[in-house]
């Protein structure tokens, strides 16, 4: 006896069945993105590692271009490394010494065996090709990674743990991570492919006519350093309310609001510069840049008691300062934060010039665990070092120092004195400590003055500059420009 089925309604015949349906998929996952299997060549990664085995031709040229994790099948990854690592003893490789080297190592069996060994020799079409193979292994490797950076953000994006910012900034590094080192193979480059560039910074630094590198705004520190050059990490440091922050600005306001010999603005002579400032306000920074640029003392911007030659130099101050291509930011946090926003700006105005960072202690490195916060920074500090030479433009850090000078009877600074890691020393290009003498004792006869320490510089001398102190005006400057004033 056969049963009756009624076809089941339409949508247009009951509108209340499109709703669970709709409900159904969303609770259920897909299932054909699960059944996908990620990108990969299994042919290739054969062919790359037999082309290895008979040829050593083959394995400095694939080396270059692969890492172990670049192949999808775990067994070819072993086989691998052990290439690599009998390479380097200098040992040579066939199907016989690998599989004993395996077979040491208790990987044999686990690879297939012997017999797999001669399968991927067997595989190879010709080993000349071993490079093409490596770049088809290598670009399904970009392609893997970029489905689990997908993965990751897809993921990151239905938790929505943390600031919106800091989600899109982690997203944005977790692509950028993908990309990074594609181009290993153009790593190398001959004397005869950069030495004009360097011919030409040799030839300007002669001619004395302009510095090579991004200006400071400070005489005797231009001619010290020719300027901060592209992927510097120049550090300045002190203790609290040694005029940190005030050097900073000064060094964004050189760049982006240069001032001739007469200390007369240049028209159209600024260069872009990134300030992330992680501890002061975009309104307090506003102030101090004001104050600097337009002769007017900050405690009358404070307190609103301008008189009317004030408002007139306020007048012409905030005119070039609204020019001025000076890009601040307040509400980046983390590494990752920051390491985004300063890859969109470089992408954004491809003549970034600096980023300068107010201050280093204050950054976090997001999520990843430390096992302590000289660690973090150590990690910090690195990551500086690798996004000035990623972006090609100085990165100036500031720092804090311990409380070393307090406890010296000679209250100047030393580069020991970094705070919470000797590793932020170590990937400096440039350490710049300030000390004023008068922040200690009141009636110094070197009141008005501060010591621009140059501690460390990597590609130049060391030496004390004396700059004034013109902190009621937000600023340092030359001292001649100081007493023509």
């Amino acid at each position: 006896m056969s049963t009756l089925s009624l076809p089941a309604p339409s949508a247009e015949e009951d509108p209340h069945a499109v709703a669970p349906a709709f409900r159904s998929a969303r609770q259920q996952p897909d299932r054909q993105a699960f059944d996908r299997i990620p990108p990969q060549d299994l042919g290739a990664e054969q062919s790359v590692l037999g082309s290895m085995i008979l040829s050593k031709t083959a394995i400095n040229d694939v080396a270059n271009l692969l890492t172990p994790d670049d192949f999808y099948r775990p067994s070819h990854e072993t086989i691998y490394r052990a290439i690599l690592a009998m390479t380097a003893k200098d040992e040579p490789v066939d199907p016989l010494t690998l599989g004993d080297a395996l077979a040491k190592a208790g990987d044999l069996t686990k690879v297939g065996g012997a017999s797999y060994l001669h399968t991927l020799v067997q595989s190879v079409p010709t080993v000349a090709n071993a490079e093409f193979y490596a770049e088809i292994v290598r670009e399904k490797a970009v392609l893997r990674r970029l489905v689990q950076a997908g993965t990751k953000i897809v993921q990151m994006g239905y938790e929505g743990v943390g600031e919106l910012d800091e989600i899109t900034a982690s997203a944005a590094a977790e692509i950028a991570a993908v990309t990074e080192g594609r181009d290993r193979q153009d790593d190398f480059r001959t004397p005869a492919d950069t030495v004009a560039g360097t011919l030409d910074m040799i030839e300007a630094a002669e001619s004395g006519k302009e510095i090579t590198g991004v200006p400071t705004g400070f005489t005797d520190l231009d001619s010290l350093t020719n300027g901060f050059q592209p992927g510097q990490v120049i550090v300045v440091a002190g203790r609290p309310a040694m005029g940190k922050s005030t050097l900073a600005m000064d060094f964004a306001r050189a760049c982006t609001m240069p001032r001739g010999r007469s200390r007369q603005p240049i028209p159209g002579g600024g260069r872009p510069a990134a300030f992330i400032s992680l501890e002061m306000s975009i309104d307090e920074l506003n102030m101090r840049c004001l104050s600097a640029e337009g002769d007017v003392a900050l405690h009358h911007l404070r307190s609103g008691t301008l008189d009317e030659a004030g408002w007139t130099r306020l007048a012409g101050a905030v005119q070039r300062y609204s020019e001025a291509p000076l890009y601040i930011n307040e509400s980046a946090r983390s590494m990752a934060e920051i390491q985004a926003k300063c890859r969109r700006l470089k992408t954004r105005i491809p003549d970034l010039a600096e980023i300068i960072i107010d201050y280093m202690q204050l950054v976090t490195s997001g999520r990843k665990r430390h096992e302590s916060r000289e660690q973090e920074v150590s990690d910090i500090s690195r990551t500086f070092k690798l996004l000035a030479k990623e972006l090609q433009l100085p990165i100036i850090l500031l720092s804090q120092l311990n409380r070393g000078p307090e406890m010296r009877s000679d209250k100047k600074p030393q580069v020991s004195d970094l705070r919470e890691s000797g590793s932020v020393e170590q990937d400096a290009d440039m350490v710049i400590l300030l000390f004023r003498e008068d922040a200690y004792e009141k009636d110094s006869p070197r009141s008005g003055e501060t010591d621009v320490i140059v501690g460390k510089h990597r590609n130049g001398p060391t030496a004390t500059i004396t700059v004034a102190s013109q902190l009621h005006y937000s600023r340092f400057v030359d001292m001649a420009s100081h007493v023509n004033a």
